[in-house]
């Protein structure tokens, strides 16, 4: 199951990559016109729809990625499937009132159009996990000759919809329970107004090792229970206007006030652009002397990463084992970083994480409320983590990176590989001819090689490997040469790159394949 879980969430990366593009257009056409949301320019008003066309279509886009993802080859028919039975499940729940008598002009919550339209993420992710495990099952199988034409691949299709159908009635009388689950689950954090978004903030980031903060994020982010807090950002829906009589009387500040759009996303902006990398420069401050090279080079990439784009787990994965109290305290840091954020009210959002490139498009957005006093607020929080994480390494002589026993050779390796590529074989070169081929080649080798490793999947960051037996990995070696590395269990485990992680896995399996 921790291995499913974990394919998951290597497979939602897929759909999530389209964000970045949802907010490119909306951020820009927002720009141009915001006021008007294009209805005064007709530049912005293309660009708002080529952005809401991703963000209108958050389920579908979730269904085909996720079949894409979770099957272990990546071929179309899978992309396919998953189509098909998303289309199947939303029809017939659609349908819903032909088959349970309601009204259906005025259908109950869990059957609105806007809970289990093209929006629905849930029924995507579902719908998307049936597609990917039928497609592993069948699309080598055999049928008698009079059927031979829908053999293999184009079988998944069908059975995708037979399946789907039967699900889906199912889904008629189970999906009301599980909907107003979620939803319940949701507003009792939303009820608990900023406080409520603070407890989100340090869970997520508590996850971050298990890779598990997707699932949390999908109920808070998404349309799971109602919240849909990045949609409804980058679309113009709530806002301060539509709070209480005391939000409103004291102008758009209440410290316990309810849910805002965008208080689930504004405070991540403060810890990853300025936070973060001011806990890297202290930890490169604390690195051996003999270290700070090749631990100032790891620091400087994890930052600029934080900083430009939200991605911190090669940030976070270099201290968060070695130093795990010190990822406690990091976690808290968030929380009241988001807690500050939503009570102040202080909104900007995200479709991809909380960097500057997101943060800047989302400035004209209207729903954006003084989203400059985040960068005040960061620069505090700069401060305070720069501190905070100088006083617990020296205190508890916590191992960051350049402060471990063997971080000499491992530093020195890692600056090898990254920085020149020196010591690589050539299978790496073969490979791509570039420090991530090298990269790839160098942890092929320790991973087990082709007796070892089973598959090879990645995420933003983190390559998710599955091989023979843990055991036969060399795990120290390897975290001389990576920020993190994660054993699962004796099937599985997560190396931490960064964010050419792509051209890595890439390059791993092009080794593979030719070994």
């Amino acid at each position: 199951m921790k291995a499913y879980i974990q394919r998951l969430g290597r497979a939602l990366m897929l759909p999530v990559a389209c964000l970045p593009a949802a907010a490119l257009f909306l951020g820009i056409g927002y720009w141009i016109d915001p006021s008007g949301w294009g209805g005064g320019n007709v530049i912005a008003a293309y660009l708002c729809k080529t952005g809401s066309a991703i963000l209108d279509n958050l389920g579908l886009l979730f269904a085909v990625g996720v079949a894409v993802g979770m099957a272990r080859e990546r071929d179309g028919a899978s992309a396919l499937s998953g189509l098909v039975g998303f289309m199947t499940v939303t029809t017939i729940m659609g349908s819903a009132a032909m088959f349970l008598g309601f009204d259906a002009e005025n259908p109950p919550a869990a059957f609105a159009p806007g809970a289990i339209g093209n929006k629905n993420v849930f029924f995507g992710i579902m719908v998307g996990c049936v597609a990917g495990a039928l497609y592993n099952k069948f699309h080598k199988t055999k049928l008698p000759d009079f059927l031979a034409f829908f053999s293999g691949r184009r079988c998944v299709p069908i059975l995708t919809a037979a399946i789907m159908s039967v699900i889906s009635l199912i889904l008629l009388f189970v999906w009301p329970l599980v909907y107003n689950g979620l939803v319940t689950f949701g507003e009792a954090l939303m009820g608990m107004g900023a406080v409520g978004a603070g407890i989100y903030a340090f869970f997520n980031r508590l996850l971050i090792p298990t890779g598990l903060h997707h699932a949390l994020n999908n109920v808070f982010w998404f349309n799971l229970a109602g919240i849909d807090d990045i949609t409804k950002f980058w679309n113009g829906v709530g806002g301060l206007d539509g709070k209480t009589a005391a939000v409103v009387a004291t102008g758009g500040f209440h410290p316990w006030g309810q849910y805002v759009t965008g208080m689930y996303q504004a405070g991540f902006f403060p810890i990853m652009m300025f936070g973060l990398p001011a806990g890297a420069y202290a930890m490169y401050r604390q690195a051996k002397p003999e270290n700070k090279k090749a631990v100032g080079s790891l620091m400087l990439a994890g930052g600029l990463a934080a900083f430009l784009t939200g991605v911190t787990e090669p940030l976070e994965f270099s201290f968060m084992f070695a130093a795990f109290p010190l990822y406690v305290v990091h976690a808290l840091l968030t929380a009241l970083s988001v807690f500050i954020a939503a009570s102040f009210q202080w909104i900007a959002g995200f479709n991809f994480s909380a960097g500057f490139i997101d943060w800047f498009l989302s400035l004209r957005v209207p729903q954006a409320h003084m989203p400059w006093m985040l960068i005040v607020q960061g620069l505090v929080f700069a401060v305070i983590y720069y501190f905070v994480f100088t006083f617990m390494i020296k205190k508890f002589d916590l191992k960051t990176p350049g402060r471990g026993d063997d971080d000499d050779e491992g530093a020195a390796a890692a600056a090898a590989i990254l920085d020149t590529g020196a010591g690589a074989g050539s299978a790496a070169k073969a490979a791509s001819g570039d420090k991530e081929g090298v990269l790839a080649a160098k942890l092929y080798e320790l991973l087990g090689g082709k007796a070892n490793v089973v598959d090879i999947e990645n995420c933003v960051t983190r390559l998710r490997m599955g091989v023979q037996d843990t055991s036969k990995v060399d795990v120290d070696a390897i975290r001389k040469l990576v920020p993190g590395v994660k054993v699962l269990d004796a099937k599985n485990i997560q190396v931490v790159v960064g964010t050419q992680v792509q051209a890595v896995a890439d390059a791993m399996e092009e080794i593979h394949r030719k070994s």
